[in-house]
């Protein structure tokens, strides 16, 4: 039964993850987190680090993850499968249309329809990202000064490297690691 649930589980964040892995994050932490309860925020916040730090897209590696902790190498193999099924199907169907159809101005309005949408879900992913970082927790908290200084710290330093000098974020994940492990011993 659990195969079935993480199979239909990350079918549906395959189907509906339009925008990429950073759009994509909300749904998992809809299905990981709040539906099915596998995994707290914690720990989704772990997954997500680790799929952003592992080559390919953040919803494989994520679905990969997750069905590894939840029923080991056969449940990572049914999650991963669940997720990329739909995108295939989608992908190729969409190819098809667009390629038939790409002149219409229907199909134009559409896609910059999905586009603002597309944001919004990347920025509410970075959001509650942000706030499990700095906070401990997804949601705004009553008093915003109490944010863990080290991760603020961490999170602005970062934020200046990657906009100042465009380093490679690679360095700046590596970067952040090395200070985190520094920072957070001493302290």
């Amino acid at each position: 039964m659990i195969y079935i649930e993480l199979f239909w589980s990350f079918f549906q964040i395959g189907l509906f993850s339009i925008g990429g892995g950073y759009a994509a994050m909300p749904l998992i932490q809809n299905q990981v987190v709040d539906t099915h309860g596998w995994l707290s925020m914690t720990q989704f916040a772990d997954v997500i680090t680790i799929a952003e730090m592992t080559p390919g897209p953040i919803a494989i590696n994520s679905a990969t993850f997750v069905g590894i902790q939840i029923a080991g190498i056969p449940g990572a193999l049914v999650s991963t499968i669940g997720c990329v099924v739909p995108s295939c199907i989608i992908v190729m169907t969409l190819a098809f249309v667009y390629y038939r159809f790409r002149g219409l101005n229907v199909v134009q309005g559409m896609l910059s329809g999905l586009r603002p949408a597309v944001v919004a879900m990347i920025a509410s992913a970075g959001l509650s990202l942000l706030l499990l970082a700095l906070y401990g927790q997804r949601s705004m908290p009553e008093n915003v000064l109490n944010a863990d200084v080290v991760a603020v710290f961490i999170f602005l330093a970062g934020f200046f490297v990657l906009r100042k000098w465009k380093i490679n974020p690679i360095c700046v994940m590596a970067g952040s690691g090395i200070l985190g492990v520094i920072l957070y011993t001493i302290i």
